[in-house]
């Protein structure tokens, strides 16, 4: 199928972080969507495997293999999912980091249970350019869209980051930033992270205190069926310490809405 056009992919942007930094309670100065949030942790090299668990917490359905590097000041992560069923879901982002954190390129792809590449975007920030494509056989969609991408646009591993860095960042309780999501076709949001209060996790002997946060859109998802699909409903926990430590995420693994839990 020809190369989509710019005009032809939906583009939710958003003017929507202006009034949030407008009407912020008594006056706060908070950030908007697209500048680059502050670091207060100094990220390194890690590493690690977790399980994916069923929306119920009972079943292994997956595992999540995480690996991040620094390199002469740029922060590469990849983030790889893969299931049970065969299917796999997978991030690379790189991002400049120093007093912020700042998005440099990075690549989205999905594939189905059958292993074949239904998504395949790649995400150049400083070039504001998004190319790839959607769909198999004669249902395949194109892109190569030239939008601008601030350099506090995150996807993949970068909003654990954010999610780290909240409290340096936020302005009563929430928190913008600038993404792209694969619905399969690119769509660029705003995201807003907001701090729900503090909680409790029991697992096998062992209760922890946690702090609950939410993301979501911060246009009303209700009106666009695809964005309902990837945006509501999407929780992390967080251990308070010096850093933060994840200690929960349950949300959809992609715009399908499958629902699954780390923990």
């Amino acid at each position: 199928m020809a190369c989509r056009r710019a005009h032809e992919v939906i583009w939710l942007v958003a003017g929507v972080a202006t009034a949030v930094a407008m009407f912020a309670p008594g006056g706060a100065a908070a950030r908007e969507a697209g500048d680059p949030i502050t670091l207060k942790w100094t990220e390194g090299d890690v590493a690690g495997m977790q399980r994916i668990l069923s929306p119920d917490g009972e079943s292994t359905i997956g595992y999540v293999e995480y690996h991040q590097r620094v390199r002469d000041g740029v922060v590469e992560t990849l983030r790889v999912s893969r299931f049970a069923d065969g299917s796999s879901d997978e991030d690379a982002a790189d991002a400049q980091v120093g007093q912020t954190l700042e998005a440099l390129r990075g690549r989205s792809i999905i594939r189905d249970t059958q292993g074949r590449v239904t998504v395949d975007l790649t995400i150049d920030v400083a070039g504001g350019r998004i190319t790839g494509f959607s769909g198999l056989g004669q249902e395949r969609e194109t892109y190569d869209e030239h939008v601008r991408l601030p350099a506090g646009t995150y996807w993949g591993a970068l909003i654990f980051i954010v999610l780290r860095n909240f409290d340096a960042n936020a302005a009563d309780d929430r928190l913008v930033f600038h993404t792209i999501e694969p619905t399969p076709q690119p769509r660029a949001i705003d995201l807003e992270l907001v701090r729900d209060g503090a909680t409790a996790l029991q697992q096998p002997g062992n209760r922890l205190e946690v702090m609950r946060y939410t993301l979501r859109p911060t246009i009303n998802w209700l009106v666009d069926p695809i964005v309902q699909r990837i945006a509501p409903s999407i929780e992390f926990l967080v251990r308070p310490g010096a850093p933060p430590a994840l200690a929960r995420f349950k949300g959809p693994r992609n715009y399908s809405g499958e629902e699954i839990v780390l923990e």
